[in-house]
């Protein structure tokens, strides 16, 4: 072969060689981010909109910034059904391809995933619902269920309850309060709780557990409702329960005032039962509403550009949709936080764990993200990785819901012991339970 045809080869197989490398550069300059969702099944109506408000936040992200830091994210939903089974395989899948956080959004699906965690050094972001004691991040050093526990929210329905009876914790006492729940992980990870303080308070509490194949046929809890007579009924329902529970109360002329649900209710759940709904109650922590810099920016560069699949605009600002903001908000601003702690643009789960460990999104920051008056400041710590921040009492107008109370901060004294002895007893079962020895970094 003559030299300039052993020059040519050489620069054919370089050319060749090129798109190769700069793909796996491209790899690397990236931060894949899974979605667990579930957009089918009897779970799909509260998880559709959570799914989309989670893929649209951080498809605007990509579309109007470049990423996070300059670094694209690759945002990737996996369908898991709400079904624990599928929600492993889930994982499973998403783990060879390196993700710096996982959202399960499912007790069900996060409780086996605690153990997991620390051994493959992925982080796991359980919103509002898992594991209350994994708050305990000296127990929990990868777990993160911001901004309020399940128990958290019992206890801020009971001091509601107890101001709508015009006084304090001590008005619950000899009252009848009912407790209409999915049995399943999720529903039954208050009984505890419930049980503790209807003892230390005075009140009777009754038990109405709805299995999930029966979330559309609710008839025989409501019978028992009806003859029981609460004085109030306290919702933990998800899905097609929450909307069948709604028409059940409605149909059996419970009065709604008195109707109060933790965090998970959308406008269709209450929409169904029709004006009768009116007056229904649910916790929240965040507006309802699409009137927010941030919102109108997904509306222009994600919805309008045909990158969302909310099915009409109005679903955006919706309280689900609004919610599945929240969290996308928790993941983004934990990135960038890794980004600076560490130095680095394309972060890992470690670096994300302790990004998380340092959030620390004031009211200046949620100005600069455009989400001013849409929630409260968030801030966690080594040791508090849930904060058990304060929310409001939202109720069903008809249209919307509208903010009807005050922020009520948790019975700190009540939940923490509670917090404290799960933790222990959680690490005692499954012993030997690796001792923390992650590094702190939140000042």
């Amino acid at each position: 072969m003559s030299f300039k045809n052993w020059l040519y080869a050489l620069s054919a197989a370089a050319a060749l060689t090129l798109p190769a490398v700069h793909g796996a550069q491209a790899q690397e300059e990236s931060i894949y981010v899974p979605l667990f969702t579930y957009r089918t099944g009897p779970f799909a109506g509260s998880g559709t909109p959570i799914a989309n408000g989670m893929h649209d936040y951080l498809t605007l992200l990509n579309e109007r910034d470049g990423g996070i830091g300059g670094v694209k994210l690759v945002v990737e939903e996996c369908e898991t059904g709400y079904d624990t089974k599928k929600g492993l395989e889930c994982y499973e899948s998403v783990k060879p391809k390196k993700p710096v956080i996982v959202n399960p959004w499912s007790t069900g699906i996060t409780l086996p995933l605690i153990p997991k965690a620390a051994v493959d050094k992925i982080p796991v972001l359980s919103m509002a619902y898992g594991l209350s004691a994994s708050a305990k991040g000296d127990t929990f050093p990868w777990i993160f269920n911001p901004p309020a526990t399940y128990w958290d929210g019992f206890t801020q329905i009971l001091q509601y309850i107890a101001t709508q009876e015009g006084g304090g914790i001590d008005k619950l006492k000899g009252k009848k309060i009912g407790y209409i729940y999915l049995d399943a992980s999720f529903g039954r990870e208050p009984l505890p709780l419930i049980e503790q303080l209807s003892k230390e308070l005075g009140f009777e509490a009754k038990l109405y557990p709805v299995a999930a194949a029966d979330m559309q046929n609710q008839s025989s809890q409501w019978l028992s409702v009806r003859r029981d007579k609460p004085d109030y009924m306290i919702l933990y329902g998800w899905g097609a329960l929450n909307a069948t529970a709604v028409k059940e109360a409605v149909k059996t002329n419970y009065p709604m005032e008195k109707f109060i649900s933790i965090w998970w209710p959308s406008e269709d759940d209450a929409k169904g039962a029709g004006d009768g709904a009116k007056g229904f109650k649910t916790l929240n922590w965040h507006a309802v509403g699409a009137d927010f810099p941030l919102l109108a920016d997904i509306q222009k560069h994600v919805v309008d550009a045909g990158k969302s699949q909310v099915s009409s605009k109005d679903k955006v600002g919706q309280v689900l949709y609004n919610r599945g903001i929240y969290n996308s908000m928790l993941i983004a601003e934990a990135i960038r936080k890794a980004q600076e702690i560490t130095g680095k643009k394309a972060v890992t789960g470690e670096d994300v764990r302790r990004g998380l460990e340092g959030l620390n999104i004031d009211e200046a920051r949620l100005k600069e993200i455009g989400l001013e008056g849409f929630t409260g400041a968030v801030k966690l710590s080594c040791a508090d990785h849930n904060g058990h921040f304060s929310t409001f009492v939202q109720s069903w107008n008809g249209t919307t819901y509208e903010k009807v109370s005050d922020y009520i901060a948790p019975m700190s004294d009540k939940v923490g012991p509670l917090l404290d002895a799960d933790a222990k007893a959680y690490a005692e079962k499954n012993a030997p339970w690796p001792a923390r020895a992650e590094a702190c970094d939140a000042s």
